[in-house]
């Protein structure tokens, strides 16, 4: 079950998944953007990960763990309750989808500008993980 479809089963239907959709871009915003997601990343040590999902190469994978230490609890606790989850299941779902949306919203290696991210991810979220 793809992040899409989880979300919709928790906001019962289409109509759910944009909104939670909107949820989860205006989450990343409030980390600083795409951007400011490397960044933390990098601060944490991670650069080698980060790097990876923005290359051509596979991407590296991070754990539940990881996102907590990078984000901290209270952010996961804010998705979480937007998304209607718990704090650590809102972390699994960072640590599985985070590596592709990155990855898909920098074909040319870079990161979008912040003003692009919500109709970037949205678009890019809606063509990859709603098909």
């Amino acid at each position: 079950m793809g992040l899409l479809d989880q979300i919709g089963s928790l906001a019962g239907g289409q109509g759910g998944k944009t909104e939670q959709l909107q949820a989860i871009m205006t989450w990343i915003e409030q980390q600083g953007g795409i951007q400011g997601i490397l960044e933390k990343f990098r601060n944490g040590g991670l650069g080698g990960v980060v790097e990876s999902w923005l290359s051509q190469q596979s991407n590296q994978s991070v754990n539940s763990e990881q996102i907590t230490s990078v984000f901290g609890s209270p952010a996961l606790q804010d998705l979480g309750a937007k998304l209607g989850v718990d704090s650590q299941t809102a972390s699994t779902l960072i640590a599985e989808y985070l590596p592709k949306i990155v990855d898909g919203l920098s074909p040319q290696g870079e990161a979008p500008a912040q003003g692009d991210l919500m109709s970037a991810g949205l678009n890019l979220l809606k063509g990859k993980f709603l098909s």
